[in-house]
């Protein structure tokens, strides 16, 4: 099995999901078998561990990703939650068990000929996009399964979809991807991408494979790596963070990290 690019030893897509003071609410992440770790960044789990007294708000910020989605008690309903450059907050009932299968940049598009650009900043019902993965959910899982029942049926069919895949090998797209995952996002996308297309090309490939233009992936990649790097209490407290990702002012660094997260740095960091 070729693989077009090795994008998960680049880049690790964070969910910062469930703060300690959400009580009875359980987020778990567990991985796909390793063949198919390229593709597939994990499979995921968000429940109640006991019914809440209200409706629940799970926020979940930028990564640069594509998701399926569904209840478990009600796998007939699934969705697919495309790029998003801007944090989503959505309100929960007070029980519910989600399962959830997150893709890695580019490869959600290569798996079912779907152009990114045309699921970013919302979320579809999986039928009208991908009808015969909707009916394989719809067909295959039910409120009784556990996550290694869920992880061993998810394997075999992404198995089996990706042995019937004919990848789209573009040497300039994945170059593109690479230099913007080795530099964490922070790099001059008119001057550092040049990968021997034009912008126009280059523009079209990542709406096609990412569903936005090659700077605003860099933004979501600059904001993980942030995530990924915990930055600590000098660092925010000197205000010296945001020159040490590439920003010029810490008004412009608290804006788009608010935007991608929902709220400020020193809040998302508990300083």
């Amino acid at each position: 099995m070729k693989i077009p690019a090795d994008i998960r030893q680049l880049y690790t897509p964070i969910q910062p999901t469930i703060k300690p003071s959400a009580e009875n609410v359980t987020y778990y992440e567990f991985l796909p078998d390793l063949k198919l770790q390229p593709f597939i960044y994990c499979y995921w789990e968000l429940k109640t561990t006991k019914t809440l007294k209200d409706q629940f708000n799970y926020k979940v910020v930028a990564d640069g990703c594509i998701d399926i989605f569904f209840k478990l008690n009600n796998p007939q309903d699934n969705f697919v939650m495309g790029f998003c450059k801007k944090y989503t907050e959505f309100p929960l009932d007070n029980t519910f068990n989600y399962i959830g299968v997150r893709f890695l940049p580019t490869m959600f598009p290569q798996l079912f000929k779907v152009k990114a650009a045309e699921l970013s900043n919302r979320f579809e019902n999986l039928n009208v996009v991908v009808p015969h993965t909707a009916k394989f959910i719809a067909d295959s899982f039910s409120i009784s399964q556990d996550t290694n029942e869920i992880k061993h049926l998810f394997d075999n069919y992404f198995t089996e979809v990706i042995s019937k895949t004919n990848f789209d090998y573009d040497n300039r797209l994945y170059e593109a991807v690479n230099i913007i995952l080795k530099n964490f996002g922070v790099l001059n996308v008119e001057t550092d991408l040049d990968t021997g297309i034009s912008p126009r090309q280059l523009r079209r490939l990542f709406e096609y494979y990412i569903g936005d233009t090659a700077k605003t992936f860099s933004k979501v990649v600059r904001f993980q790596n942030i995530l990924r790097a915990k930055p600590s209490s000098q660092s925010l407290r000197q205000n010296k963070l945001f020159f040490d990702v590439g920003y010029y002012d810490q008004a412009h660094f608290v804006k788009e990290f608010k935007n991608f997260y929902g709220v400020t740095p020193s809040k998302a960091f508990g300083r």
